[in-house]
């Protein structure tokens, strides 16, 4: 009963133990029901299985560069609105602009091109300035004050959603390894195999053994991939 345990996907393992696993507790078969090495197969297929699926990291990244993306919108888009609105020199407030838009030079015209982390220690202090009593009041005369809360939203929203990811990555680095696991499971699976193989021509295992490996030829199988189809042209 040979088999590359190693070869098999990450699925076709947790297949082939469950079905090992569900053979030993059917009852068919006293002479394995009670053997220390069942309950130890049992428990390294628990942890495999609690732990396979998961992904190393916590899913979140697509959430948080959707918020990284809709952060650098409402920045840029307040950005250009006082770029332009500043050059309009007949317009009323357009000092307000200009000065405004200096507190934007003030922390860099690219904040939406940093790293995560550098822009937003830039956009926290420019938030901070920006919500100053006379800042304040020059966005109220532009009437700014809607995007200006966009964009403060929008940095709050992403500072959550990052706070949340980082907490997620670190508490699945805590977990034990995926693969320390598997190494665990395929360990234990092939003592189990190997007891069978040794005792195969015992009475008492040789049924045990029969249905045992043909479990293990349909997990071997199952790391072959079929053959393409033909084509059917002349």
């Amino acid at each position: 009963m040979k088999i590359s345990l190693v070869r098999l996907s990450t699925k076709d393992l947790a297949t082939l133990a469950q079905r090992i696993i569900s053979n030993i507790t059917s009852g068919k078969y006293p002479v394995i029901s009670n053997h220390p090495l069942t309950s130890t197969l049992q428990t390294s297929y628990t942890e495999y299985d609690v732990v396979y699926t998961k992904q190393i990291y916590s899913g979140k990244g697509k959430d948080v560069a959707t918020a990284d993306h809709e952060r650098d919108v409402a920045y840029t888009n307040l950005k250009a609105f006082l770029n332009g609105y500043r050059k309009l020199q007949t317009a009323p407030n357009y000092q307000s602009a200009e000065d405004l838009y200096s507190v934007f030079k003030t922390f860099g015209l690219n904040l939406d091109r940093l790293s995560y982390s550098s822009q937003s220690a830039q956009m926290k202090k420019l938030i901070e300035v920006l919500e100053n009593q006379e800042n304040q009041q020059k966005i109220a005369f532009l009437s700014l004050n809607p995007a200006f809360m966009e964009m403060k939203t929008k940095h709050e929203d992403f500072e959550s959603l990052f706070a949340d990811q980082a907490e997620a990555n670190a508490d699945l680095r805590q977990m034990t390894s995926a693969s320390a696991i598997r190494k665990d499971l395929e360990k234990n699976l092939k003592t189990y195999l190997n007891l069978l193989t040794a005792m195969k021509d015992v009475p008492d295992w040789k049924l045990l053994y029969s249905d045992t490996n043909e479990l293990v030829k349909a997990a071997k199988n199952s790391d072959i991939k079929p053959e393409p189809p033909q084509d059917n042209k002349p």
